[in-house]
This record gives structure tokens, sequence and C-alpha cells, in this order.
């Protein structure tokens, strides 16, 4: 945590501060409790939504977007992991609810912009916001998945679908104490669907996680580096940070080309 309360972070900041600022965009980070196979820490996309959040946020903040992170939401829709130890599902329609309180105190106080970030696969905001668009039509939600800001095949080996390469490098630059040696960890290997539609991604169903994975990893890890995290980092940072502008100057009333 830094030394001084950053305005842009509301965990961090004071009731003397926030009075006298005028937010347009909250922004919302939303992780999971789970395994992370055996290297990377429970909080793992809590860790990197809300880093990622609050360094994009600070990049906007410099350029006059008052923009206002949210504390982080720690649990995620883990339906297919609950036979593994402590991975905490919270189902989709309570995020619903939970997101409908957010949402209603917001646009009581008069702050119509809010931009979910996303750090959990299992995670589907889509069918969500359509929701709240009829409950709420005058807030604006979007939700973005952190790792999606930018291609992680321009920056790793293998990104892999969970604690792979891209995660664990990413949390490996941030915290690398909660990082344990790489020689520690599975090598991510997992089992596909034997239906071909399953296997090809054009049908979708849930996995049942111990069943694809020994050590709940879906991708080989052992190639991640805290520099090439950092590079990616910086790289989903700086875009975000943009759209967090963009959306900040943008009239609600006037949002088609």
């Amino acid at each position: 945590m830094s030394t001084k309360p950053r305005p842009y972070v509301l965990a961090e900041t004071n009731f003397k501060t926030v009075k006298d600022q005028k937010y347009t965009v909250a922004i919302l980070p939303w992780g999971a409790t789970e395994a992370h196979n055996y290297h990377l820490p429970y909080a793992t996309d809590n860790i990197l939504s809300e880093n990622t959040a609050i360094e994009a946020a600070k990049i906007a903040w410099q350029n006059d977007a008052k923009v206002v992170v949210l504390p982080t939401i720690p649990f995620g829709v883990n339906t297919g992991q609950l036979d593994i130890s402590f991975c905490i599902n919270m189902n989709p329609s309570t995020q619903l609810v939970v997101l409908k309180d957010i949402v209603d105190v917001l646009n009581r106080q008069n702050i119509q912009k809010l931009v979910i970030v996303n750090g959990h696969g299992g995670n589907n905001f889509k069918q969500i916001i359509r929701e709240l668009s009829v409950d709420f039509p005058e807030v604006f939600v979007c939700a973005v998945n952190w790792w999606h800001a930018e291609n992680g095949n321009d920056f790793f080996n293998e990104p892999g679908d969970h604690a792979g390469e891209l995660e664990t490098a990413v949390t490996m630059f941030l915290e690398p104490n909660l990082v344990l040696p790489l020689q520690e960890a599975g090598d991510g290997a997992s089992k596909k669907f034997k239906i071909e539609a399953l296997k090809e991604g054009w049908v979708t169903a849930q996995r049942q996680w111990t069943s694809v994975t020994k050590d709940t990893g879906v991708g080989n890890p052992k190639k991640a580096t805290p520099e090439n995290g950092s590079r990616f980092f910086q790289a989903v940072t700086q875009k975000l940070a943009s759209f967090f502008k963009e959306l900040n100057d943008a009239d609600l009333k006037d949002m088609y080309a």
C-alpha cells in the first residue's frame, strides 16, 4: 500500500477527500478465491484484478479522469470446484444481487458509469449487465477481463488458462513473496472433453475441475518470469487507463456514431 492515501482508491481515502471530489467512473475489481496450481495463492485473481484496476486508475487520474476504485469482491463463480478445499463459490444469481445493490447506491449518488475489472475466468457478467440495464437504464455498466486487454500470445510462450505462464508471471511481478519457486509448481497438464463439439468450443458446458487437472492448473507456468509479467502488466494498464479516460469524458446520451 502507498504511504499516502490515493484519492482514486476508495479503501485508502477518507470522507474529507471524497466529499470534495466529483467522481464520474466507479471501477469494481472482481476476482475469486480458489486454488491456483501448487505455487500461486488462493487470492491470485483478486491480486491481479485489483492491482490492474488501481494502476490503470492512477494513470487515468493523472490525465484528469475522475475515477475511483471500489474494494475488490473476492468471491467468484466456482461451481465446478466445490470439491477443492476452500474454493469459495458465489453463484451468478448472487452476483446479480450484489451488483444491483452497488449500482443502486452509485445511481443515487449520480455516479452513472461502472466498470467491472474481472480477474476470474468463471465470472461472466454479460447477462447480468443486460438485466441491470433494465433496472437502471441511466447507469452504464460494462465489464472487462483484465487479461484480454492485450494479447497474451505477444508476451508469453504459452499464456495458459488458469495459473499458467501469464498469471504466474504477473503475480511474480506484483507479489513475488507469495509465489513458490516454480520447481514446486505442477505442470498444469489438463484433459479436454471427449465430445468433439465441446472440445472445439462451439458448444459450452461447465468443466469438473478435478477431472480436468491434477494440480488445479491449466497451462504450464514453468517459463514465467517477473520481467515478462511486468511488460504485460504495463501494457494492459496503459490500455485500460485510456479506456477509463475515454469513458470519463463520454456523454452517456451520445454514445453511438
